[in-house]
């Protein structure tokens, strides 16, 4: 058995044994030999015949397959294609023979970065480094796995980097060993280990060896730029098998005996199951049983047509305790945040009150309503429930945390229900909750044999997360030089991040999780409204709200309406300053060349004509960890309805290792941020929305989306999440856009409900 060094580091900076051991580190889980790892942290990976377990990244077979393990789930942003490869390219594997494995629920898995922006408190930031370093350890020990926020090549690239160079090195030894020279000279090219000469062996062979030799005390790194995989666009893994159809997602799960369940959850908020007409129900083909909780009902049958015609026909019936929810009591809740006694003061920059005042400042309002998911993939899970314990599939961006409440709620330990992670039809955050497993979970442990849930679009609209409903009044002055002196951002929003923690981590009812978050400011509620230009004085204040909704996870999370916010903001000051758009922006981004190389470039690929009236562009930029991106586009109206002829991103998020995945997840992003932009919310009346079918959300169609253009500035930064950059951006391109057109400036979000 191998021994582990006593320090593992690269050229950067030392990673003792320490740091290695209580996976606190970058390189977390590159132990080779399993006596030495802690107790608390004991090895789950499984060896299947003829492979070998070479850290906690990676199995290589007698074939020399390698076998990559990825403890993200994969939403289509590629994840399990580029971890992978960020590995493989330090290995030196051939691309053809990688593949790819879900990571099971451990901490040296445990998404510290995400955990450290979502969990950061006053306290912890005022410890500073220490704060962090106590949310690092919280999530590492509680094997806190999580995916979203675009984090996960930030948070382990290095980790895979240095997976693959331990491996390359031990495989080395072993080929050096073979041929008594210095393992120095060898190295691996397209999975074969030579020395220069023209030995060659495969990393097959030499696996089982290489597990006895021990790591230096300096990993060295991969040199050069020949033959690396690292920024060549391969093939995407997970591709073959979506086009041929043997992609196996939640509702493709098969199991013998299996049945199938549909549910009902009442309307939004506080809801108790009062009734229904099971002789009805009883009379559809293939229906077995009704499956009742205070909170749900579920009809089982032997398909899902079948037990969802069953629900209908019983037309269940729920009591709503408190005031259902409805639109003009969510905007009237937004506005009654501005005069309570919860807003702080979260952001702050010189001093304002001597700019604003005796000045003529601009002032002005902006709205945005809540926005749905509306993933192509409805919540599903299957679960199979018996005397020694639970098994359940389900796609999950917290595994760990869905294993726990599934655990909690069947009564057993969390080491007797098994979590088979899959990879998510759409997600955009949606999948952060684990509501569906647990429902799941029960319904199998009633009926005694495997169930597989199934919410119907109806039902996946109406219990919906969405993204958080807010109102913002923003205040400026210009100077006589045309940039902003003074800038003042007051927001009304509850924090849809913080009732996403507390229903999945604390176990709330989503009304609950409400109304707990419903007076706590929190800059998460705020983020990217901290401008990115150069203004001397300016603050952002929070006012936190309970609108009745339980609200979730979302692609770009506040920045959605953060950056609507300040970007339509900033483009009537640069009207009000008699400038154009553009330059306006530029000259108060001096400190930042990376956004003005950004917005330059795609004004420069657009043909930007200065926003002048009826040109029908737009541009905005905006800053998300740590990448930066600027987007132009060129919008009209025909008749009633939108068109976007052109969008041109151009970003700046750091050394990609996979361009064309970037690309992708870039234009997903404005995508989303046009369903965002045209319509992907509804109005909410007696507690459930007023439409439910996709049809008539007023989403984009492809007769409606133009040329798209993306462009990825070349960077030697380190590569950061692009997942959820671009879409903030959209909203804003388009309503500075149609102002040029119709002449009117639109405050509210949707877009099109203002026309």
């Amino acid at each position: 058995m191998a021994r582990p060094s006593r320090t593992i580091s690269d050229s950067r900076k030392g990673i003792d044994r320490r740091t290695l051991l209580v996976g606190g580190g970058a390189a977390a889980g590159l132990l080779i030999a399993w006596a030495v790892w802690p107790r608390e942290y004991p090895p789950n990976l499984n060896a299947g015949p003829g492979e070998t377990i070479v850290n906690a990244f990676l199995k290589i077979d007698r074939t020399g397959q390698v076998i990559v393990i990825v403890p993200q789930t994969e939403t289509g942003q590629g994840v399990t294609t580029v971890l992978p490869q960020i590995l493989a390219d330090e290995l030196g594997a051939d691309w053809r023979t990688v593949a790819v494995q879900s990571a099971p629920i451990s901490p040296l898995y445990a998404n510290t970065l995400l955990a450290r922006e979502w969990l950061a408190s006053d306290w912890t930031r005022l410890l500073g480094d220490a704060g962090d370093w106590a949310i690092g350890q919280y999530a590492t020990r509680s094997g806190l796995m999580l995916t979203g926020g675009g984090t996960s090549v930030p948070m382990f690239h290095d980790a895979y980097r240095d997976a693959g160079a331990a491996a390359r090195v031990l495989l080395c030894k072993a080929a050096a060993a073979r041929w008594s020279v210095p393992w120095e000279s060898c190295d691996i090219v397209d999975g074969l280990v030579s020395d220069g000469s023209e030995r060659r062996l495969k990393i097959g062979e030499l696996v089982e060896e290489a597990a006895q030799f021990d790591l230096p005390a300096i990993l060295p790194l991969r040199q050069g730029q020949d033959g690396r995989l690292a920024g060549q666009d391969v093939p995407r893994l997970d591709t073959p098998s979506k086009i041929d159809g043997s992609h196996n997602f939640a509702a493709d799960i098969r199991l013998p005996d299996m049945v199938h369940a549909s549910i009902r959850q009442g309307p939004i908020g506080d809801a108790i199951f009062a009734g229904l007409d099971e002789r009805s129900a009883s009379a559809v083909t293939g229906f077995l049983k009704l499956v009742r909780t205070e909170r749900w009902v579920a009809a089982v049958a032997t398909n899902w047509w079948a037990a969802n015609k069953a629900l209908d026909l019983a037309d269940p019936v729920f009591t709503l305790r408190g005031k259902p929810v409805d639109s003009a009591a969510i905007d009237a809740a937004l506005e009654a945040a501005f005069s309570g006694s919860a807003g702080r003061r979260l952001y702050a920059q010189g001093d304002l009150l001597p700019v604003f005042e005796g000045a003529t400042i601009l002032a002005s309002e902006y709205r945005v309503d809540p926005g749905l998911h509306l993933a192509l993939e409805p919540l599903c899970a299957t679960a199979r429930v018996g005397p020694d314990g639970a098994a359940v599939w389900m796609a999950t961006q917290a595994p760990g945390l869905a294993r726990a409440a599934i655990a909690a709620a069947l009564g057993l330990s969390e080491t007797a229900v098994t979590l088979y992670p899959l990879h998510a039809g759409g997600s955009f955050g949606r999948k952060m909750d684990w509501d569906v497993g647990v429902q799941a979970a029960l319904i199998a442990r009633d009926v005694g044999r495997p169930v597989q849930l199934l919410w119907s679009r109806l039902e996946d609209v109406v219990q919906d997360r969405p993204s958080a409903p807010a109102q913002a009044r923003m205040a400026a002055k210009i100077g006589r030089n045309g940039a902003i002196e003074g800038w003042l951002a007051k927001v009304a929003a509850p924090c849809a991040m913080a009732q996403t923690w507390a229903r999945i981590a604390d176990g709330a009812l989503p009304h609950a999780a409400a109304a707990q978050t419903a007076d706590k400011a929190s800059r998460l509620a705020v983020a990217g409204m901290a401008p990115p230009y150069a203004i001397p004085n300016w603050a952002v204040d929070h006012y936190p709200a309970d609108v009745g909704l339980a609200l979730g996870f979302a692609r770009g999370n506040a920045h959605l309406h953060g950056a609507f916010f300040t970007e339509s903001f900033v483009d009537e000051l640069a009207h009000l300053a008699g400038m154009e758009a553009m330059s306006f922006r530029i000259q108060m981004l001096g400190g930042n060349p990376r956004l003005a190389h950004c917005l330059s470039t795609a004004a420069a690929m657009g043909g930007w004509q200065g926003g002048i009236a009826g040109s029908g562009q737009g541009i905005a930029a905006h800053v998300l960890q740590g990448g930066y991106a600027a987007v132009m586009v060129e919008a009209s109206m025909r008749g009633d309805r939108l068109s976007v002829s052109r969008m041109i991103a151009a970003v700046d998020v750091g050394d990609q290792v996979h361009p064309d995945i970037a690309r992708q997840q870039v234009e997903g992003g404005l995508i989303y941020g046009l369903a965002f932009a045209m319509g992907a919310s509804v109005s909410y009346a007696r507690g459930l929305p007023t439409r439910a079918m996709l049809g008539r959300m007023n989403l984009p169609q492809l007769a409606d989306i133009g040329e798209v253009t993306v462009e990825l500035i070349r960077s030697t930064a380190s590569p950061v999440g692009v997942s959820d950059l671009a879409a903030p951006l959209v909203a804003p391109a388009i309503a500075n856009a149609l102002y040029t057109w119709t002449g009117q400036r639109l405050r509210n979000l949707p877009l099109l409900a203002t026309i």
